[in-house]
């Protein structure tokens, strides 16, 4: 029987040949992913429902990421590290990633693929819709609640209910104009923010596949922005390349069957598309943006586990090289180890870090940061009336900060033609 790249995946971690879409499974679980928001009270429901001196089923399973409300003086934020602490110690969790520490790590949707985490043919849950983000890895990553995350601590298993898949194919060689981000919000302003509900949305096509890991994960990323259980994109030699310098473990490589029954498939030609963004209040709220060009900005944030990756980092520079940037222009790297990166990695003779300052903007220390809001000292976070141009996955109100401002989504590089001119301005202008 014909079977997609999820549902080959799911069979495996069911211990099954085969699984129809529509069936539920029991499901082995090779990771279960937690940070500073999520990881206190799915820690609480574990020791209510398994008993308060119980044991986690495999410690080094188990992967804690403190990374939403990191720096910041809030006490309720403080409280969450002490907790997250005080478990990880009875529970002897080795992949914890203390704050204020050598160890501490940054976002963890990008962090999990640093450390080797990420391998084709695993499943991960994580207490975080953007779980999904894994899924560039050729495995099955999805977001669970709290209550589920605790049965996983306790068991290690889950019960789930296989997707449906929709395939998006994306041919054609990649304009330097465009990014990942610019083909998901394509995607989500075709089928909105409800057309993949509980379906796997499977990205496939030569540019999909020309596409650095880094940029696939944006791809994924932004799968939940549509309703979706997973994103999944096919490990190929750029995956197994960048795996393997992160990893000893042994994997597993899937490929959807030709002939795999999908819900729906979409194709696009790259090369017929252009820079769009997303206007608030919503990530399929799609314009291009020649079509909003010239709307007055007050700020400019390039950062997130959706646009605070080196790469994204590298088209930012490619704009702002030489220019000044005309509003507050935040520089949020996911990670400690992109922010180091930064410092080293070179555009056109200089550093990244180095272009970015002498454009004037602020480069914040890794972490979510104004991504999800945050306590009121959050680096980045909007006030009212603010339009901020964001490489962020949402724009809801208030997801920000403030109710009463305005946030447009788009790629590192509109964010940042669009910072130099204080107005949205399409990339093309500068490149």
């Amino acid at each position: 029987m014909a079977q997609t790249i999820t549902q080959k995946i799911l069979s495996k971690a069911a211990n099954r040949k085969f699984v129809d879409a529509g069936e539920s499974i029991w499901l082995n679980v090779d990771i279960l992913l937690t940070h500073d928001v999520c990881g206190p009270p799915t820690f609480d429901i574990f020791k209510e429902e398994f008993g308060k001196d119980a044991k986690v089923w495999d410690p080094k399973k188990i992967v804690v990421l403190p990374d939403h409300y990191i720096f910041t003086a809030n006490e309720h934020a403080h409280r969450n590290i002490d907790l997250l602490r005080q478990f990880a110690k009875e529970q002897g969790l080795e992949n914890y990633y203390d704050v204020g520490t050598d160890r501490y790590k940054g976002v963890c949707h990008v962090a999990l693929a640093e450390e080797g985490f990420n391998l084709p043919g695993t499943v991960l849950f994580g207490t975080d819709s953007h779980t999904c983000t894994s899924g560039a890895f050729g495995m099955f990553g999805t977001g669970i609640g709290n209550t589920d995350a605790a049965f996983i601590l306790g068991t290690g298993k889950l019960w789930e209910k296989v997707p449906e898949s929709i395939k998006f194919t994306f041919d054609g060689e990649m304009p330097e104009y465009l990014t990942a981000k610019d083909l998901i919000l394509q995607i989500l302003g075709d089928i909105t923010t409800d057309g993949a509900t509980y379906r796997a949305m499977e990205f496939d096509g030569e540019a999909v596949f020309s596409l650095p890991m880094e940029e696939r994960m944006t791809l994924t990323n932004m799968a939940i922005e549509a309703g979706g259980m997973n994103g999944i994109i096919a490990a190929d030699k750029i995956t197994e390349a960048y795996v393997k310098v992160r990893s000893n473990k042994p994997y597993e490589v899937f490929q959807s069957d030709p002939d795999a029954v999908y819900h729906s498939r979409y194709h696009y030609n790259v090369r017929e598309l252009e820079p769009v963004v997303a206007q608030p209040h919503s990530p399929d709220n799609r314009a291009t943006v020649r079509s909003v060009q010239g709307t007055k900005i007050t700020k400019s944030y390039i950062g997130s586990c959706t646009g605070g990756k080196l790469t994204d980092f590298v088209m930012a520079a490619k704009i702002l090289k030489g220019q000044k940037v005309a509003v507050t222009t935040n520089i949020v790297p996911a990670t400690v180890n992109v922010a180091r990166q930064l410092e080293c990695e070179l555009y056109d003779g200089q550093t990244l870090k180095q272009i970015f300052e002498d454009a004037g903007c602020s480069i914040a220390l890794p972490s979510c940061a104004a991504c999800l809001g945050g306590p009121a000292d959050t680096v980045g976070r909007s006030v009212d009336n603010d339009v901020v141009v964001s490489t962020t996955n949402r724009n809801f109100p208030g997801r920000m900060g403030s109710k009463h401002a305005g946030v447009y989504l788009a790629s590192p590089l509109t964010a940042a033609a669009s910072a130099i001119t204080g107005k949205l301005t399409d990339p093309r202008d500068f490149l």
